[in-house]
């Protein structure tokens, strides 16, 4: 009897053992000897204009065609004149292309008749969306015919076509004036319109017709908008890289984006199509535009404002591979590199240059501080390289304190990406940007990628990186918390490799729930409301924890790079004197884990974790349910230099130790 129990009890042992030994792990982590410096601009932000992402998104310009410059010069307005009658009132689309080439196209309406009238309804980016008791303000550039006597009416319309709000202008002069009034709004309303009403006799001309919320981001007059803006700032951003993205590109060299149509008077930019408009056959976009009043200054300003790197990129003389592929001939370059050391001058020249002092005249002194250039977005071949050397011999003899971005394409791993690898061993960029959009499983199987990079190599942009649960362009891709939780996986290795890996980025960073033609996207939104997907909270938790020395974190001797599932990487911030560890569980059960300190430093008591995770790897969130799946703060005992804890199933958990 003896020897049974004897028998039942070691069988008891040996599992309870086992069991243990599966779901327990001890991570060392050695504190007083950090193994590299992690960079200012480690975590940062990539802004391309895909998704209404600029016009009717992060610019909150809310009239649609504001100057008549689409295709279709009366898109985004419903307008009652008749064109057909010559005794009835008229509007038409007149064309000053010789005196004003940047914005030809203005509006004319004639009024005819007693009592004349004629009404413009403009239907803004899928509605316009106001709020009770904020203000608006309305303007138009607008010059009167002869001796004409007319007003115009001004009016929020709610979806129901009640009036919300209304002024009035009265047009006084010949020459072309600018108008500005103010509008309060007595409703909230998702989908407002604007309509204007032309009262009088004769006929006037008319230009930039604009309305903006009062309350932009630090209220500026034409600015951004302020939701927007701190969803950005709330990353905590150490960069922000504009303007793209193959929008740097276009589709071809025509409506490739070019800086200096983007800065001066807003009214005196050039607008283009925007390259995404008919991308895609399943989010087929006619009435996308850029209108560049979110432009270069604005995107520096915005740098500034945010605490981020400003990480302009420049075309390089090509136009997108996947489209029309035209390459500038190699002696007729000059124009393109000139483009790039002007923009140097822009950003960062005294105001007795020439456009430093434009600069200076929009608003801006002082010089933005801009460290960073990128030269072309993500091309590929023999073609790139040979004028990626042109722009980089030039800009290294007249600015060889600017570091120079290049690229290895599209791609992280075929042939092309293999190619440019090879190549970029005869130039001198200390930076090159890597795209990665691929499976969940490839992003936690790729945590080691940097491992075994060249450390006397360049370093490394991860220039844009996310998950795709479906497949690569596919409308039917979401924000799960399964695509996050491989891209926080994915970021311990870019982290641990952070003497090698200096900047990055996810992207597409924003999206119009009805405007969109890419997913996933970071943050969406609509005409009122913004959303955090369950990957912004990923990105947020680095960026707010980035730290500032890498810290060894290791299990039986090996960095933690998925054994058992569980992925980690952990950092020392002197600013703050605490260990933050970043530690992802990848499994569907509770893992117990003991983190031990190796220091001669004494930490205090209690520890904060940040955790986010779900069981339901499919879950995201909406607009409707914006809290399905968020970052919950809880308390951790420290018991000497010695953590234990349970962390949950597919979670990422953020420890933040602070010395004592």
């Amino acid at each position: 009897m003896k020897n049974k129990l004897k028998i039942a009890v070691g069988v008891i042992l040996f599992f309870v053992t086992a069991t243990f030994q599966i779901y327990s792990q001890s991570i060392k982590i050695d504190v007083d000897k950090p193994t590299a410096k992690i960079q200012p601009s480690m975590w940062g932000i990539f802004f391309e204009d895909i998704n209404f992402a600029a016009d009717g998104g992060l610019y909150a310009e809310m009239v649609k065609n504001r100057s008549f410059e689409f295709t279709k010069p009366d898109m985004g307005w419903e307008i009652d004149g008749d064109a057909f009658s010559l005794n009835a009132s008229s509007f038409i689309v007149s064309n000053r292309s010789s005196q004003n080439p940047q914005n030809p196209r203005y509006g004319s309406v004639k009024l005819s008749g007693d009592n004349a009238g004629l009404n413009m309804i403009n239907e803004g980016f899928r509605g316009m969306g106001v709020k009770e008791n904020n203000t608006y303000n309305f303007s138009i550039i607008a010059s009167l015919v002869d001796d004409a006597k007319i007003k115009a009416i001004i009016t929020l319309l709610s979806s129901s076509g009640e009036e919300i709000g209304n002024a009035s202008i009265d047009f006084k002069s010949k020459d072309w004036n600018k108008y500005e009034v103010s509008i309060g709004c007595s409703k909230t309303d998702l989908k407002a319109k604007l309509k204007l009403r032309f009262e009088g006799s004769g006929e006037i001309n008319f230009d930039m017709v604009s309305l903006f919320p009062a309350d932009t981001w630090k209220n500026r007059k034409g600015g951004l908008r302020a939701d927007l803006v701190q969803k950005l700032a709330d990353l905590n951003p150490g960069f922000f890289r504009f303007p793209g993205g193959c929008i740097v590109e276009g589709r071809d060299l025509t409506k490739r984006y070019q800086w200096k149509t983007t800065v001066g008077d807003v009214e005196d930019r050039t607008m283009i199509v925007n390259r995404w408009n008919t991308q895609f056959d399943h989010r087929l976009t006619p009435d996308y535009f850029q209108t560049f009043g979110l432009g270069f200054y604005e995107y520096f300003l915005l740098s500034e404002d945010i605490g981020a790197e400003p990480v302009p990129i420049i075309n390089c003389g090509m136009a997108c591979q996947f489209n029309t592929a035209e390459v500038v001939p190699l002696d007729e370059l000059e124009p393109y590199v000139q483009d790039a050391l002007d923009l140097i001058e822009f950003a960062n020249g005294t105001t007795d240059t020439k456009w430093g002092k434009l600069r200076a005249e929009m608003g801006h002194p002082e010089s933005f501080g801009m460290e960073y250039i990128g030269i072309g977005n993500e091309q590929w071949g023999p073609q790139y390289f040979e004028r990626y050397a042109i722009f980089e011999q030039a800009i290294m003899a007249k600015y060889p304190e600017v570091k120079i971005i290049s690229t290895t394409g599209p791609f992280p791993d075929d042939n092309l990406f293999h190619y440019a690898k090879g190549e970029l061993k005869n130039f001198s960029a200390p930076i090159v940007d890597e795209h990665y959009y691929r499976s969940p499983q490839w992003f936690f199987d790729n945590a080691t990628r940097y491992d075994n990079y060249d450390r006397n190599s360049y370093k490394i942009f991860a220039g844009e990186y996310a998950a795709q649960n479906v497949e690569v362009c596919s409308p039917d891709n979401t924000n799960s918390w399964h695509c996050a939780l491989s891209e926080a996986a994915f970021m311990t290795g870019l982290e641990r490799n952070a003497d090698v890996v200096y900047m990055c980025s996810y992207a597409p960073l924003f999206a119009h729930v009805e405007g969109w033609q890419w997913r996933p996207d970071l943050i969406w939104f609509d005409n009122l409301n913004s959303l955090a997907t369950p990957n912004y909270y990923v990105q947020q938790l680095f960026g707010v924890n980035a730290g500032t020395d890498l810290l060894s974190t290791k299990a039986d001797g090996k960095d933690l790079t998925g054994q058992g599932g569980v992925f980690a990487s952990s950092v020392w911030d002197a600013n703050t004197k605490e260990v933050i560890i970043k530690v992802v569980n990848n499994n569907k059960e509770v893992k117990s884990t003991v983190f031990e300190l190796n220091s001669s430093k004494k930490f205090i008591s209690k520890a904060t974790m940040t955790v986010i995770g779900s069981e339901d790897l499919d879950l995201i969130n909406t607009l409707e349910k914006p809290d399905n799946i968020v970052p919950v703060n809880k308390g951790v005992k420290v018991s000497g230099n010695t953590i234990k804890l349970d962390l949950d199933p597919y979670s990422l958990s953020v420890i933040s130790v602070k010395q004592r």
